[in-house]
């Protein structure tokens, strides 16, 4: 069986952490098994860490448990750098350096539950993605 590439939005994350019973917290779970790979960067641990910390969140999670999760994603993930920049080229530029990233990681899927703002990430190849249509496709989901 093939071991997907993926790439994590991360308001995937986030869903992940505010509903445990949820296809993000379902998703989340299979982080670090042998039916996909997750693809990071220092620029997507860093907006994780920053969007995870803020205080909006700290009555659902301490720093500490923010700081587990990314050391353990860390641990897991498969590790690139980028080195070019397609900029400006998603409708929020925000997520341009998500692009990079999957373009640099060669990820089959780039998931997200704003699939419209990557679309045109289908004209360089990539797919665009829920977390319940990749268990589904994973088999982990009906």
């Amino acid at each position: 069986m093939k071991k997907y590439q993926v790439v994590l939005d991360t308001n995937v994350i986030i869903s992940s952490l505010l509903s445990k019973n949820g296809s993000s917290a379902k998703l989340l779970r299979q982080v670090g098994g042998d039916k996909f790979d997750i693809n990071i960067s220092a620029k997507l641990i860093l907006e994780y860490e920053d969007v995870l910390k803020r205080e909006a969140f700290s009555n659902w999670w301490s720093s500490q448990d923010v700081d587990n999760l990314l050391d353990y994603l860390c641990a897991v993930g498969k590790r690139h750098q980028i080195w070019f920049l397609w900029r400006p080229f998603l409708p929020d530029a925000k997520d341009d350096f998500i692009a990079e990233l999957a373009l640099k990681s060669g990820a089959d899927y780039i998931i997200t539950h704003n699939t419209q703002d990557f679309q045109r990430l289908t004209e360089l190849g990539s797919k665009v993605i829920t977390p319940k249509e990749f268990l589904k496709l994973i088999g982990e989901e009906s």
